[in-house]
């Protein structure tokens, strides 16, 4: 990997690419409407998508059936489908944190603990500000650059107008990018003093990984939080956006610096940052990222055709 920051994608103007630029314009235009409003049609947009995306509702059923085996089928269903409504909300989100101005992000958000990000920096050193892929991840990290500078890791996206609308907004909210797998970009940003906000809960590396549980079940974790702190000297800074009931917006949850951290064994240093990430879902777990093979079970593959598709 180049030690500079990764070049800024070409502007993709091929007729193939039209319908995606229609998309994203059709995005723009919607965020014209008033926050509560763009709020409601998220949800019905996550409605049809639970109809729709057989896939992603597959993952969250067994995602969901593995993580809370004390709730019933019923339960579950409302949990899948309240899970389906905040990624439609996400949708919305997306563009309000490439395209929205500070002014109006200001006014939808309220944040808890600054002060222990605060009190890290003031330790000299750079800070690793560690987050998990919730559905308000992307204007989760939007909100907390109105409030402190920081670099930005991402894993670059195969569409190419994605990718460039992506990467533009990126380079203009926050300090820099670094892409996901230059681990070294990164531990250089941390020891020239920059935060970094990093999201590994979803990271899975053959090399750096480890069966930790996730709800009382093993599934493949990436270690790498633990390395990073240790070669950098880096505290780690928990941080978890959470969308608010009722359309009021958003409240950003700062966590204190994890103490005594990291200790000698990486795999004892996840089971401790799965377990704050678990204390986290518990709290809002419609809002967690549920439709993706958590498990790593290929589930798509074997159950394709099975009966429990839609909780039915």
């Amino acid at each position: 990997m180049s030690k500079k920051e990764p070049t800024p994608p070409r502007l993709p103007l091929s007729p193939l690419y039209w319908p995606a630029w229609l998309g994203l314009g059709l995005l723009r235009l919607l965020l014209l409407l008033p926050y509560p409003l763009l709020v409601a049609m998220g949800r019905t947009l996550g409605r049809g998508l639970y109809y729709l995306a057989w896939r992603w509702r597959l993952f969250t059923y067994a995602n969901l059936r593995r993580c809370f085996p004390e709730k019933s089928r019923s339960e579950h269903r409302r949990l899948a489908k309240a899970h389906f409504q905040s990624v439609g909300v996400g949708i919305f989100e997306l563009g309000l944190g490439w395209w929205a101005s500070d002014r109006r992000l200001r006014r939808l958000v309220e944040v808890r603990g600054l002060e222990h990000l605060e009190a890290a920096k003031a330790q000299g050193r750079g800070v690793l500000i560690m987050s998990a892929h919730f559905t308000s991840f992307e204007i989760g990290g939007r909100l907390l650059g109105l409030f402190t500078p920081f670099h930005l890791m991402y894993r670059p996206n195969k569409n190419p107008v994605l990718e460039y609308v992506v990467h533009r907004s990126r380079r203009r909210h926050f300090d820099g990018v670094i892409p996901s797998d230059s681990i070294r970009q990164l531990m250089r940003r941390l020891k020239e003093g920059h935060c970094v906000w990093y999201a590994p809960d979803l990271a899975y590396t053959r090399g750096n990984h480890a069966m930790i549980p996730f709800f009382g079940l093993a599934a493949p974790t990436n270690t790498a939080t633990a390395r990073i702190a240790k070669a950098t000297g880096s505290p780690v800074v928990p941080f978890y956006p959470e969308r608010l009931p009722g359309a009021r917006g958003y409240r950003l949850h700062l966590l204190p610096a994890l103490e005594d951290f990291p200790g000698d064994d990486p795999v004892a240093d996840t089971e401790r940052t799965t377990a704050i990430l678990e204390e986290q879902i518990r709290q809002m777990p419609e809002q967690y990222f549920w439709s993706f093979d958590r498990f790593k079970t290929k589930l798509h593959k074997r159950w394709r055709k099975a009966r429990y598709l839609g909780g039915r």
